[in-house]
């Protein structure tokens, strides 16, 4: 069974960085790697939104709001997708969640909780 566990997320303050962690269980490493990657996030009353996603190949994509300020990567050697967030404001608070997706597969995790408060 495949399972996503989040980590890194916390409290910091503006202008602060966090990195977040997803690692994957039960797959190889060669499975892993042929899933594309994302990361959502959603704040208190709001809907779920895209942050970041990296294909297969390492093709990256961001939503416009976190562009310079994010960077998605991954280490197939370790099953882990990251989300490097720097420059955090108020706006980034929001429960984090990564996505694994091959074709129609999907798998979610439970997310983690990021909160950007002075």
């Amino acid at each position: 069974q495949v399972q996503l566990v989040e980590s890194g997320g916390g409290s910091v303050q503006p202008g602060g960085s966090l990195r977040l962690s997803c690692t994957a269980s039960g797959l190889t490493s060669f499975a892993f790697s042929a899933y594309a990657m994302s990361w959502y996030r959603q704040a208190p009353g709001k809907e779920r939104e895209s942050v970041a996603s990296i294909t297969s190949v390492g093709y990256k994509d961001y939503q416009e709001s976190v562009k310079g300020r994010f960077t998605i990567s991954r280490d197939n050697a370790k099953n882990t997708v990251y989300l490097q967030m720097n420059s955090l404001t108020p706006e980034d608070t929001a429960v984090y969640s990564c996505k694994a997706q091959r074709f129609s597969t999907i798998h979610w995790g439970q997310g983690t909780q990021v909160t950007v408060s002075s």
